[in-house]
Protein backbone atom coordinates (compact mmCIF):
# COMPACT_ATOMS: atom_id res chain seq x y z
CA UNK A 1 0.00 0.00 0.00
CA UNK A 2 1.19 3.65 -0.60
CA UNK A 3 2.47 5.84 2.02
CA UNK A 4 0.04 8.62 0.54
CA UNK A 5 -2.80 6.17 1.44
CA UNK A 6 -1.84 4.98 4.81
CA UNK A 7 -1.38 8.81 5.69
CA UNK A 8 -5.03 9.35 3.87
CA UNK A 9 -6.68 6.39 6.63
CA UNK A 10 -4.46 8.35 9.76
CA UNK A 11 -5.33 11.76 8.64
CA UNK A 12 -9.33 10.59 7.33
CA UNK A 13 -10.31 7.77 10.03
CA UNK A 14 -13.69 8.51 9.07
CA UNK A 15 -12.51 6.99 5.43
CA UNK A 16 -12.91 3.39 6.77
CA UNK A 17 -16.45 4.35 8.44
CA UNK A 18 -18.89 1.56 6.11
CA UNK A 19 -21.50 3.07 3.97
CA UNK A 20 -20.44 7.31 4.85
CA UNK A 21 -21.97 9.21 2.86
CA UNK A 22 -20.89 12.62 1.01
CA UNK A 23 -23.10 14.64 4.00
CA UNK A 24 -21.62 12.33 7.04
CA UNK A 25 -17.99 13.23 5.54
CA UNK A 26 -18.67 16.95 5.50
CA UNK A 27 -20.54 17.35 8.99
CA UNK A 28 -17.49 15.09 10.48
CA UNK A 29 -14.85 17.85 8.55
CA UNK A 30 -17.14 20.29 9.92
CA UNK A 31 -17.60 19.12 13.81
CA UNK A 32 -13.81 17.88 13.94
CA UNK A 33 -12.16 21.38 12.05
CA UNK A 34 -11.27 22.72 15.69
CA UNK A 35 -10.20 19.58 17.11
CA UNK A 36 -7.11 18.64 17.86
CA UNK A 37 -5.55 16.02 16.59
CA UNK A 38 -6.41 14.03 20.40
CA UNK A 39 -9.47 15.04 20.46
CA UNK A 40 -10.03 13.99 16.86
CA UNK A 41 -9.16 10.50 17.79
CA UNK A 42 -11.57 10.18 20.70
CA UNK A 43 -14.39 11.65 18.70
CA UNK A 44 -13.83 9.06 16.34
CA UNK A 45 -13.30 6.92 18.79
CA UNK A 46 -16.81 7.79 20.49
CA UNK A 47 -18.91 8.48 16.88
CA UNK A 48 -17.57 4.99 15.60
CA UNK A 49 -19.63 3.48 18.27
CA UNK A 50 -22.79 5.18 18.01
CA UNK A 51 -22.92 6.01 14.22
CA UNK A 52 -25.60 3.67 12.04
CA UNK A 53 -24.25 2.41 8.56
CA UNK A 54 -27.13 3.46 5.89
CA UNK A 55 -26.95 0.08 4.44
CA UNK A 56 -28.31 -1.13 8.00
CA UNK A 57 -31.10 1.52 7.99
CA UNK A 58 -32.21 0.10 4.74
CA UNK A 59 -32.58 -3.45 6.07
CA UNK A 60 -34.14 -1.99 8.99
CA UNK A 61 -36.71 -0.52 6.86
CA UNK A 62 -37.16 -3.79 5.09
CA UNK A 63 -38.22 -5.62 7.91
CA UNK A 64 -40.55 -2.48 8.87
CA UNK A 65 -41.83 -2.76 6.25
CA UNK A 66 -42.74 -6.84 5.78
CA UNK A 67 -42.42 -7.58 9.38
CA UNK A 68 -42.43 -5.04 12.08
CA UNK A 69 -43.59 -1.30 11.55
CA UNK A 70 -41.38 1.20 13.14
CA UNK A 71 -38.47 -0.75 13.63
CA UNK A 72 -36.34 1.70 11.65
CA UNK A 73 -37.69 4.35 13.83
CA UNK A 74 -36.96 2.11 17.19
CA UNK A 75 -32.96 1.59 15.73
CA UNK A 76 -32.52 5.40 15.50
CA UNK A 77 -33.75 6.34 18.57
CA UNK A 78 -37.39 7.39 17.53
CA UNK A 79 -39.39 5.30 20.07
CA UNK A 80 -42.91 7.52 19.77
CA UNK A 81 -42.61 6.96 15.83
CA UNK A 82 -41.87 3.42 16.25
CA UNK A 83 -45.03 3.01 18.74
CA UNK A 84 -47.23 4.84 16.64
CA UNK A 85 -46.15 3.00 13.15
CA UNK A 86 -46.41 -0.53 15.22
CA UNK A 87 -50.28 0.78 16.17
CA UNK A 88 -50.61 2.49 12.72
CA UNK A 89 -48.79 -0.64 11.02
CA UNK A 90 -46.67 1.69 9.39
CA UNK A 91 -48.95 4.49 8.70
CA UNK A 92 -51.12 1.98 6.77
CA UNK A 93 -47.76 0.80 5.29
CA UNK A 94 -47.08 4.09 3.41
CA UNK A 95 -44.89 5.48 6.21
CA UNK A 96 -42.75 2.53 5.87
CA UNK A 97 -42.84 2.63 2.00
CA UNK A 98 -41.94 6.65 2.52
CA UNK A 99 -39.15 5.78 5.12
CA UNK A 100 -37.30 2.69 2.47
CA UNK A 101 -37.04 5.58 0.02
CA UNK A 102 -35.59 7.96 2.71
CA UNK A 103 -33.57 5.57 4.35
CA UNK A 104 -30.13 7.63 3.94
CA UNK A 105 -31.82 10.71 5.22
CA UNK A 106 -32.91 8.79 8.58
CA UNK A 107 -28.99 7.78 8.99
CA UNK A 108 -28.19 11.04 7.77
CA UNK A 109 -30.19 12.57 10.56
CA UNK A 110 -29.40 9.84 13.15
CA UNK A 111 -25.88 10.27 12.40
CA UNK A 112 -25.81 14.13 12.95
CA UNK A 113 -27.31 14.07 16.62
CA UNK A 114 -24.71 11.37 17.17
CA UNK A 115 -22.22 13.60 16.20
CA UNK A 116 -23.21 16.16 17.65
CA UNK A 117 -23.12 13.86 20.94
CA UNK A 118 -19.79 12.96 20.08
CA UNK A 119 -18.44 16.11 20.12
CA UNK A 120 -20.05 17.26 23.01
CA UNK A 121 -18.38 13.94 25.18
CA UNK A 122 -15.27 15.17 23.04
CA UNK A 123 -14.78 18.03 24.66
CA UNK A 124 -16.11 17.59 28.42
CA UNK A 125 -13.58 14.23 28.38
CA UNK A 126 -10.14 15.94 26.32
Amino acid sequence: MPDSVKMDANQFPYMAFPGITAEEINLLQRVTFELNDQQKQYFYTVYSTKRKNPHDIFIYCLIGLIILPGLQRFVTGRIDWEIFYLLTWGLCFIGSIVDLINYTQLADDFNYKMAAESYRITKMSC
